[in-house]
């Protein structure tokens, strides 16, 4: 059992010391969310549930659904794809593929993600998905799977439409999956440029040029969208996925970026809290045949918080003291509370780190017994 709280976005001030935390920089927006994709805690937001136009975002997923069908042995990032009459007639940004010639996926991908191309994105679609349609009914069955609930796909550029729509956090869901399970798709986003047909054009990612520790993701813009950005960072080993959408200015959207990048980094931190397989607890059990029991976690756990906050942790650990043999590997036993300022902040499964079989029936009787009698004076507490 795992909760996750958001962390509240008030401005927390710590008597006694120097530090604060402030709240997240004003910026002029409809809508944006800053995450910690690994821990999955939103940082900052505004609006993120809300309904925007992601213009050409929409073709995160577009990659999203070519990159899984590719690890699921689908199709072949090498495979050669023969490009439509109404792939090469898309309109707005293009890489510049013809009618009737052959381009791998591998191309198509870069197409797609550092020029940003209309022509490539159409292509891939008819080759995954038969039809440009039939491949958006993918994209929103990945949608749904991935539990984006406030987003609709109705083509696979992010070209305008009245029924097509996501919101900053579906975005930052999507993005977040695309870069833990597809990295080395997602590496394809922070190279600058890409020739194709003898033409060169730069990555629109200008956060690519501003900040060193930034590789990715995506922009997008149309008249009714305005200008809207995907952004990623990691520097050590913390990662932020940031999304502004209803930016004024070209300019604006990569500022808002880059303060949203700079207060989380500055201000917050990831570590990690519990080790998997080590024990943390010791506790009595009752009619095994092993008296004590080690608890642990199943998997690390790291938390994202406040700099500041991590100097006064706290662990509640919480189980019941009648606990009877058998006990199986990995059996929940309770539950632990991480507490960071009289909050909870994380609770995650308490679980048994060794088997330990049951005495026989008159051994069981006896514990019980025993148990019995000693919970009469209060003595049974672990």
């Amino acid at each position: 059992m795992k909760k996750l709280l958001i962390l509240p976005l008030l401005t927390t001030i710590f008597v006694g010391a120097q530090s604060f935390v402030p709240d997240a920089p004003e910026l002029d927006l409809k809508s944006y969310i800053l995450i910690e994709p690994n821990t999955n805690t939103v940082i900052a937001e505004y609006n993120s549930d809300s309904e925007i136009e992601p213009a050409s975002m929409t073709k995160i997923m577009t990659v999203y659904v070519t990159a899984d069908q590719i690890a699921n042995n689908l199709i072949s990032i090498e495979d050669e794809v023969l490009v439509s009459e109404k792939a090469w007639r898309m309109e707005g940004s293009r890489m510049f593929i013809e009618a009737g010639k052959k381009v791998s996926i591998s191309d198509l991908l870069k197409g797609i993600i550092i020029q940003s191309g209309n022509d490539a994105s159409v292509a891939i679609a008819e080759y995954v998905g038969g039809t440009e349609r039939g491949f958006v009914d993918l994209m929103n069955a990945y949608a749904g799977s991935l539990d984006m609930q406030n987003t609709i796909f109705q083509n696979s550029t992010g070209l305008p439409d009245t029924n097509h729509f996501s919101s900053a956090k579906d975005l930052a869901t999507l993005t977040s999956n695309l870069i833990n399970k597809f990295p080395d798709i997602y590496s394809f986003y922070q190279e600058k440029q890409f020739t194709f047909n003898d033409i060169k054009q730069l990555n629109r990612n200008k956060l690519l040029w501003r900040d060193d520790s930034s590789d990715g993701v995506k922009t997008g813009h149309t008249e009714s969208a305005g200008y809207c950005l995907v952004g990623s960072a990691k520097r050590g080993d913390m990662r932020l996925i940031t999304v502004v959408a209803g930016s004024d200015s070209d300019n604006d959207r990569f500022l808002a970026t880059q303060r949203l990048l700079e207060y989380g980094f500055r201000f917050f931190t990831t570590q990690n809290v519990f080790k998997a397989n080590q024990e943390y607890k010791k506790i009595n059990i009752w009619g095994g045949v092993k008296k004590s029991l080690s608890l642990g976690v199943i998997d690390d756990v790291d938390i994202t918080l406040p700099r500041t906050s991590f100097k006064d942790l706290t662990f509640k650990y919480n189980y019941s003291n009648n606990i009877q043999a058998p006990i199986k590997l990995g059996q929940e036993i309770g539950t632990i509370d991480i507490i960071s300022n009289d909050e909870v902040v994380y609770s995650t499964s308490l679980v048994a780190l060794e088997e330990i079989k049951a005495k026989g029936f008159f051994g069981r009787l006896w514990s019980k017994f025993v148990f019995w009698i000693l919970s009469l004076f209060g003595m049974t507490n672990n």
